[in-house]
């Protein structure tokens, strides 16, 4: 068997330790010069380091490409930004319930920071006085007011804010409400006759 045979049975076997061995009988049974062995053994070495070059060469090709691959695969699929704060981080503790709903007292309390309080004043008026004479809301409450007309012919009108009840009779009652937006201090009167001069007034104070 020649030196060309052996190089072909060499590069066909796929196991390291088996070209070597088969490289170590060729040297041993090939015939002819020993320069023929020597140049036969170079030949087969070369291709070994060849082959071996080749296969590492396309084992880091393989491990490079395949890193990328994998790192788009894992991105999100419609490409949105998911580094911005989520819905979550705007939600007081506590406000967000183990299914994911919001806690009702939780939006309550959310809604009444973005539109102020409501403050409630129920008001009688009789000849010629309102119970209670003063009310007192901060600016940006919503301030809801229920007029009782106890006895004779009334209204309540707000001064600075233009805003009260039509004249009722006696036993009849009506509620109104307004945002307070301004501060200071306003008076609540009733506009029938002279029942405002006569003392039917009242303060609302309002503070920052």
């Amino acid at each position: 068997m020649n030196c060309r045979v052996y190089t072909i049975h060499i590069l066909q076997s796929h196991n390291l330790h088996e070209k070597e061995s088969m490289l170590y009988h060729a040297v041993v049974r090939l015939r002819g010069p020993l320069s023929n062995k020597r140049n036969c053994m170079r030949t087969a070495l070369v291709f070994i380091v060849l082959i071996l070059i080749a296969g590492g060469g396309y084992y880091w090709y393989t491990q490079n490409m395949a890193t990328p691959a994998m790192e788009d695969h894992m991105m999100d699929p419609f490409g949105t930004d998911t580094t911005g704060p989520s819905m979550d981080s705007n939600m007081p503790d506590g406000a967000m319930m183990e299914d994911g709903t919001m806690d009702d007292d939780a939006m309550d309390d959310a809604m009444t920071d973005d539109a102020g309080t409501v403050k409630e004043f129920t008001v009688s008026g009789q000849n010629f006085s309102f119970s209670p004479a003063t009310m007192s809301v901060k600016r940006g409450d919503t301030v809801r007011i229920t007029f009782r007309n106890v006895s004779g012919t009334h209204d309540l009108r707000i001064d600075g804010y233009n805003v009260g009840t039509n004249v009722i009779q006696t036993g009849q009652s009506e509620t109104f409400e307004f945002v307070a937006d301004r501060a200071g201090t306003f008076e609540y009167f009733c506009s029938v006759g002279q029942h405002r001069q006569m003392g039917m007034v009242g303060t609302l104070t309002v503070t920052q």
